[in-house]
């Protein structure tokens, strides 16, 4: 209402906007462009007061419906994160996505009746949405519509701290917006095309097109600085191993950082969590190493967001080992496994690092143990822990290991796996550099002489 409401005001007068000058033009569009981004960043957070939410998802012959189920419980632990409150699901079988409003008319009449019968605020939709499809929906449903990207980038928004992040995280919400420039301009709708009829409307939505293009140039170019001004802290950073932990969000990967460092990264049981790359100077037994945090990765992330996130994925590129953590109580903890991979694969061009498995969250893992009378076939549900632990140590060649980080659980074996490959590695790139420290009995070890150091940017 507010934009609405200022963008009449300077349109009003066709006539008087036509000759206003292109300075004053670029400078009004400008200002309207940056209430409009800080209306996308405060969508949901100036709702945060328990906003009630649908979630909308879909079946398709690429999805199946126990899929879409899984994408929903993400969904709407997303929604939670940002400060929604998720009332009810609505699932429709399609062979694939309506383009004008991606369900069907009868669905979205459902979801109508639902929104206004219970005084819903907000739409969530599983999916990327079309700018045409959100401006048809919003216009039937009448209330805020989301889709999966904007909700991730609003919760990008309200977790980033530091001026890298804040970056990152701008440039991604304007790559965002561009297509989306229409949606801004309604109240240009009462100008219709034809003989006579081009003219500011038009004109407008240009005039903001470049004014994207040129932010957007602009960031990019403070991120390559950035990205340098990284590059010369890493090499700076003398001859330690890296270690970088990698992982699905909220695995665990900070606390894990903390329990390692003794240090106080930001730690909670939401997603992204952790949205700044934290470096610590850790030391385990003798040998000292570089411990990082990075950001965590999740299903369906438009590869334009993973992108601007591109020195926090220079840590895992420039890592020596892989610290791979796993949420093990996940119902599907092995699909995530394959998301982490395959992103560290396409993204980092880190398929071919050194890796351990870390399985964190073994205290809360739970399993229905079959009846011995029960011939059906076993499920996930069915297989108990140490069954995982003989399969993935088999297929890992021992390269993993089963803990858990809250009630500190394995802790010492991770430590000796950590140890041993980054002494490996270490020896191997420094074969005449001697440790930096004497080596210390079993109980003087992390516990008692842990010193780290923190590396991050900080600016």
């Amino acid at each position: 209402m507010v934009l609405s409401t200022a963008i009449d005001a300077v349109f009003s007068n066709k006539s008087e906007n036509t000759i206003l000058s292109s300075y004053r033009s670029s400078q009004v569009t400008l200002n309207l462009l940056s209430l409009q981004k800080n209306m996308i960043e405060d969508n949901i957070i100036q709702s945060e007061a328990n906003e009630k939410t649908v979630l909308v998802g879909l079946v398709t012959n690429r999805q199946s419906e126990t899929k879409v189920r899984e994408y929903l419980d993400e969904l709407e632990f997303l929604a939670h994160t940002a400060g929604a409150v998720p009332e009810k699901r609505f699932i429709q079988k399609l062979e694939y996505p309506n383009p004008r409003t991606y369900v069907g008319t009868g669905k979205l009449e459902e979801i109508r009746q639902y929104v206004e019968e219970n005084e819903i605020g907000l739409v969530i939709f599983d999916d990327d949405l079309s700018p045409k499809q959100v401006a048809n929906i919003e216009k039937e449903l009448k209330v805020k519509i989301l889709d999966r990207t904007s909700l991730i980038l609003d919760i990008f928004a309200k977790r980033a701290q530091t001026a890298t992040a804040r970056t990152q995280v701008e440039l991604a919400q304007y790559q965002y917006l561009l297509p989306r420039l229409t949606r801004m301009w309604t109240h240009l709708e009462r100008q219709r095309g034809g003989i006579g009829m081009r003219g500011p409307g038009e004109t407008q939505i240009e005039t903001d097109r470049r004014i994207i293009l040129d932010k957007i140039s602009r960031l990019k170019e403070e991120l390559q600085h950035i990205d340098r001004q990284k590059s010369i802290q890493r090499k700076n950073r003398g001859k330690m191993t890296r270690v970088a932990l990698v992982g699905y969000t909220n695995v665990g990967k900070s606390t894990l950082m903390n329990l390692l460092s003794k240090s106080d990264v930001f730690a909670e049981n939401k997603l992204f969590a952790t949205l700044d790359t934290t470096v610590r100077k850790v030391i385990i037994d003798n040998l000292p190493m570089l411990m990082t945090d990075t950001v965590g990765f999740i299903r369906k992330l438009p590869t334009h967001l993973v992108d601007s996130f591109k020195s926090t994925l220079d840590e895992v590129r420039d890592a020596d080992l892989l610290v791979h953590v796993v949420d093990v109580s996940h119902p599907q903890f092995e699909e995530q496994i394959e998301v982490v991979n395959k992103t560290l694969s396409d993204v980092c061009g880190s398929a071919q690092k050194p890796m351990i498995l870390v399985f964190n969250k073994i205290d809360a893992f739970t399993y229905t143990p079959k009846d011995e009378d029960d011939l059906t076939p076993s499920t996930r549900e069915n297989i108990s822990l140490e069954e995982f632990k003989k399969t993935w140590m088999a297929k890992m060649n021992n390269n993993c290991v089963f803990i858990s980080a809250k009630e500190k659980i394995n802790i010492d074996e991770l430590k000796q796996m950590i140890y041993d490959k980054a002494k490996e590695i270490h020896v191997e790139r420094f074969p005449y550099n001697d440790f930096l420290f004497q080596k210390y009995d079993q109980d003087d070890n992390i516990t008692d002489i842990t010193e780290f150091e923190d590396l991050s940017d900080k600016n």
